[in-house]
């Protein structure tokens, strides 16, 4: 029989080497790892991001039927806005300037176009009231039924300056406008105000004539 011969193995002892992990990629040892990148960093444009504030302004504003004021924040979107942001602006500018004409047009009457107006100021929609009075006020300067209702509306919003100042319009283009006043409980929040007890009651020498009174429609 043959002798077996033993063959003796060897077994390494030396540890394997590990695999480097830096900034979730792998690298061969020996092998420099590549510098990772800085995310990029993006600057938000101020200017686009009022742009996109009045726009979104101006679609509430038409939902709620306040043409004017719509207006007023789309023709700053076509003036600064960017190219995409003033076309669209542009297409609901024509939306508010055909519903600011139609309204302006479809009275009969500038005491009709009144009546619309406290109609919307007894609902509580005080920037459209106003708008329409100053439309009368536009096509009739001594429209003093107008200035009556714009001093209502003022102080209704708690502007009394302006309040006081239209109010004295008023009363200057027809002074009868002064006892109505008295009894109107619209001006109750100058009630204490002693400008507008001036203006109501002023020296017996200054009260006009009796005649034709015009009544608030």
């Amino acid at each position: 029989m043959k002798k077996k011969v033993a063959v003796s193995v060897k077994h390494s002892t030396a540890k394997p080497k590990k695999i480097k992990q830096v900034s979730g990629q792998e690298t061969m040892p020996g092998k420099k790892s590549l510098p990772t990148q800085p995310a990029p960093t993006f600057k938000q444009d101020p200017q686009f991001t009022q742009a996109v504030q009045n726009y979104e302004t101006a679609l509430k504003s038409m939902q709620e039927h306040k043409y004017e004021k719509a207006k007023g924040f789309l023709e700053k979107i076509v003036a600064t806005g960017s190219r995409e942001m003033a076309e669209r602006a542009r297409v609901h500018l024509n939306m508010c300037n055909q519903h600011l004409a139609n309204s302006s047009t479809s009275f009969k009457s500038q005491e009709e176009h009144f009546d619309y107006a406290v109609s919307l100021m007894n609902v509580g929609q005080y920037d459209q009231a106003r708008g329409h009075m100053e439309k009368i006020l536009k096509q009739n300067s001594k429209a003093d039924f107008a200035y009556y209702g714009l001093s209502v509306v003022d102080c209704l919003t708690g502007q009394v300056e302006s309040s006081l100042k239209h109010l004295t319009e008023a009363i200057r283009l027809n002074p009868h406008n002064r006892f109505q006043a008295r009894n109107d409980s619209d001006f109750q929040n100058m009630a204490d105000d002693p400008r507008f007890t001036e203006l109501l009651y002023p020296e017996p020498s200054d009260v006009p004539p009796a005649g034709h009174v015009l009544k608030k429609p």
